[in-house]
């Protein structure tokens, strides 16, 4: 019987050893002080070294957002399981030598997870949904019928298991490379002369249609052999997914609405994965091209109508008459198109609404719990993406996001009460929920749908709104009484709210607070107000300059550091903010302002990491630590070209543009320590932010 409870307690240890290799994010907390093969583990990515007491573990734990602990002290090796068990692992005399192979282990999974990064992916879109193909051609994440679906390809979010459509060369000699076609977003993936071509179908007028009948199109060409393996998971694999044969394809038994695969000739073979099922096939395409769709919204399998020539043409067409409306800046233009390109992409085109991503929960922090669901149209992201289309030339999505705002008003109970956040079709969010089925991206967990920032006090959204309206007019854009009605609107939803706290443009998860970037954006649209008044309406409004001013003022006499040398994040958090350098951008701070200057070097001193900037280093609720963020960089390289240092602004511009995919597509973080990006993608932030940057550093280069 002590035999028996030897081995058991040996293989107990041998299955800690493995959680412990394979965690997403490991803390080892010494006791008093570091254990010298401790100290090892620091080196590693992902893994954290503390020492100290019982209150310095709890902020170890609350830094890192760590879920797997291992505690070191003088009896030896534990794990910190729920609820503070600890659970012997090794005693004092065994403690170097387990450490020792713990970290062989872990180095090991380090080094050979299969982790594709996330800005590796490139997108497809019909503007109604997107979806998302890895660099070996696989897709791994799709929503049908709309971007903020629920999902029939998943394993982005966990592992094939949860959703994969798969194409892979058989007796490849090369490795993939991929490239969209001109300015589209049609996708080549090529392996030397075999090519797969993917799109969302554009053709016919699609991206304006109610979402409801969508065609993924994969054509494969080439003198060769390639491996098929359709893998659909309904609702994110929480539904059992069926498949039938029938004529010239598979039908997806099991969803509300039909969706069958159309692949004339092809010989599939049908197995069971647990309740799912899958399909998988191999076909010879050296005598003729092979040609698959996914069609959404009906069970025919008949030959298509319109050829998939014509309709890829016509897909071609739809994206590159549209890039070729942008008047480009003459600094790094090819990614300032594509970024443009991104965010009409994200554009929901039967309401004007724009994603703030394409994606839910990839993690802001690798193995944490900052994932969040971005499948939504933030009024303020919107408006900001809306805007930088409109200062490189297009007016037009500019125009049918303020249609969509003016019907979205009309129709809540009160202006000042508009909520953050609506779906792309103007509905309210779904409660914010886990999906415990899915493991996440690099084991981040939990995966979210929902977002409960929709029910958040967030008053800067009004600001983006009114300087919209305001940017259009200035472009010449018709301005309607309509248009009037809305800054109207705005700027007395900011003279009845703009002294309340709020949760601020980062959506902290506590307590709200007099955020300094809101009382910006309120400035905001009481000057954007006064000038559409003045200049497109012809009124007058002298009570809004009154406003306007007692922002500002309030603003410069609670919201500086006690040196008065530069803004704080809010009243009660002196703190630096990269948000607040947009107080310098439109101008309720002078750019050449010592303030300003002084906002800029504490942002550039305290925020910066390299090619990213931090929002802040202030407790926002949530444990560990997030990558520095893209858009934050931007902002401070155009601040840094604003306040007289252009070539610190461009060399900062240049090294986040590094920080752009092989297609050219951004994430929302990067984390310069890990060297990972983290974060939704793509992510309109990003690319709004690279467009803005671009505009403001080619004003103001010499020459």
């Amino acid at each position: 019987m002590a035999l028996e409870g030897t081995q058991a307690m040996q293989e107990s240890a041998e299955l800690w050893m493995q959680d412990l290799a394979a965690a997403s994010v490991l803390l080892i907390f010494c006791e008093d002080a570091a254990h010298g093969a401790a100290e090892p583990f620091g080196k590693l990515p992902h893994t954290h070294v503390f020492a100290g007491d019982r209150a310095a573990l709890e902020a170890a734990r609350h830094q890192t957002g760590a879920g797997s602990i291992l505690v070191c002290s003088r009896r030896g090796l534990a794990i910190l399981a729920d609820g503070g068990k600890h659970i012997d692992l090794a005693g004092p005399d065994q403690t170097e030598d387990r450490l020792a192979d713990l970290f062989a282990r872990r180095k090991w999974w380090l080094n050979h997870r299969d982790l594709t990064p996330i800005n590796a992916h490139s997108m497809l879109s019909d503007q109604r949904t997107i979806a998302l193909v890895d660099p070996h051609g696989s897709i791994v994440w799709l929503c049908l019928p709309r971007i903020d679906s629920s999902a029939i390809f998943s394993s982005m979010l966990a592992d094939p298991s949860r959703g994969i459509f798969s194409i892979k060369p058989i007796n490849a000699t090369h490795h993939p490379q991929q490239r969209y076609l001109d300015d589209s977003f049609i996708l080549e993936t090529r392996w030397g002369d075999l090519t797969l071509t993917d799109y969302l179908d554009c053709s016919g007028g699609r991206p304006f249609q109610r979402a409801g009948r969508s065609e993924l199109i994969r054509v494969l060409q080439g003198a060769g052999q390639f491996r098929i393996t359709f893998a659909p998971r309904l609702d994110f694999g929480r539904s059992q997914t069926r498949i039938n044969r029938i004529d010239d394809g598979l039908e997806i038994d099991g969803w509300t609405d039909p969706v069958v695969l159309y692949a004339p000739g092809v010989n599939w073979t049908i197995e069971d994965d647990g309740k799912h099922q899958f399909a998988s096939a191999t076909i010879d395409t050296t005598a003729s091209p092979a040609i698959f769709e996914l069609r959404y919204g009906t069970r025919s399998t008949s030959p298509a109508i319109i050829p998939e020539s014509a309709r890829r043409e016509q897909t071609l067409r739809f994206w590159n008459g549209w890039a070729r409306t942008l008047t480009l800046p003459g600094l790094s233009d090819d990614l300032v198109k594509r970024s443009a390109l991104v965010i009409k992409a994200l554009c929901y085109g039967p309401s004007g609404g724009i994603s703030a991503a394409g994606t839910t929960s990839l993690p802001e922090h690798l193995g944490g719990v900052r994932n969040w669901d971005y499948r939504f149209c933030w009024i303020r992201d919107a408006c900001m993406s809306a805007a930088s289309l409109t200062r490189i030339g297009n007016t037009g999505m500019a125009m049918k996001l303020l249609d969509w705002l003016i019907t979205l008003v009309e129709h809540i109970d009160s202006p000042e009460r508009l909520r953050p956040v609506y779906t792309v079709s103007g509905g309210h969010l779904p409660p914010e929920a886990d999906i415990t089925e899915l493991s996440g991206y690099g084991g981040s967990k939990p995966v979210r749908i929902g977002n409960a920032a929709s029910t958040q006090v967030q008053l800067d959204v009004f600001g983006p709104i009114v300087d919209l309206v305001h940017m259009v007019a200035q472009r010449g854009a018709p301005i309607t009484p309509e248009h009037w009605r809305l800054v109207e609107s705005m700027v007395n939803a900011v003279a009845a709210r703009w002294r309340e706290p709020d949760h601020g443009i980062w959506e902290i998860r506590a307590a709200k607070r007099q955020h300094i970037h809101t009382k910006a954006m309120c400035w905001l649209a009481v000057d954007r107000g006064l000038q559409v008044a003045e200049k497109a309406m012809g009124y007058r409004r002298p009570a809004w300059k009154e406003l306007r001013a007692a922002i500002a003022d309030d603003v410069t006499r609670n919201g500086v550091a006690p040196d008065r040398s530069a803004l704080i994040s809010a009243y009660e958090v002196p703190a630096p903010d990269a948000a607040t350098l947009l107080a310098g951008f439109h101008g309720m701070i002078d750019p050449m302002d010592p303030l300003f200057i002084g906002t800029v070097d504490s942002v550039q001193n305290a925020l910066r990491r390299g090619p990213v900037v931090d929002r802040y280093h202030c407790d926002d609720g949530l444990p560990g630590r997030e990558g520095g963020w893209v858009i934050c960089a931007y902002w401070l390289a155009e601040s840094l070209a604003l306040s007289g240092r252009p070539q610190e602004a461009r060399k900062l511009f240049d090294q986040t543009s590094r920080l752009a995919g092989p297609t050219g597509l951004f994430s929302e973080e990067y984390d310069p320590d890990q060297r990972v990006t983290l974060g939704n993608f793509p992510q309109a932030y990003s690319h709004l932010g690279l467009i803005d940057a671009a505009y403001r550093l080619s004003l103001r280069s010499p020459g």
